[in-house]
């Protein structure tokens, strides 16, 4: 099986989900958000084929990163290839974050028509999901471009079916450092 990607696996993010990660750039997105930060990943026919065997064994090499993020492009534009990368992420430990510009409600939809959609969001973690919408853009929503999407937590959404959300903890050192000039 193959996988459409943009580029290489990215290793050492800090900012596309919780802790140190890899990231997962799949290829081919139908939102065409407005000043979406990775336009050059909406071409469904850019990126490469990568062979998901292959991906598998990058992934398994990983040293530091304690979670996969598939991001792009839309993953949920390949749920059969992410699903497949998905389990294999679980069964070595490794937790999973996915950027989606469908809203969790589009993708319960969309599952009706299509299980495999169901089966690739049971794999995942967190669900950061909704497009990007310029005006609402923030540097203050974490791991999110805009205000609208949301952080996921999907084993907690799927167990009570009500959507909930993941609380981020926040440490924040009230110790008073000098500053020497």
């Amino acid at each position: 099986m193959f996988i459409r990607l943009a580029s290489k696996l990215q290793r050492g993010s800090i900012v596309d989900g919780k802790g140190l990660r890899a990231v997962i750039w799949t290829q081919g997105c139908p939102h065409n958000c407005p000043m979406c930060h990775n336009p050059e990943t909406h071409d469904y026919n850019g990126g490469y084929l990568e062979d998901i065997e292959e991906l598998k064994k990058e992934i398994n090499s990983l040293d530091c990163e304690e979670g996969v993020t598939f991001s792009g492009g839309d993953p949920f534009e390949q749920p059969d290839a992410c699903l497949e990368i998905a389990k294999y992420c679980h069964k070595i430990n490794l937790n999973v974050w996915c950027y989606t510009g469908y809203t969790y409600e589009q993708l319960i939809k969309k599952s009706k028509e299509d299980a495999i959609i169901m089966d690739f969001l049971k794999e995942i973690d967190v669900l950061v999901d909704g497009r990007f919408i310029y005006k609402l853009k923030s540097l203050e929503a974490k791991f999110r471009g805009s205000k609208n999407q949301r952080l996921i937590d999907v084993n907690k959404t799927l167990e009570t079916g009500k959507i909930v959300l993941l609380e981020l903890e926040e440490k924040i050192n009230k110790k008073k450092e000098k500053i020497y000039i």
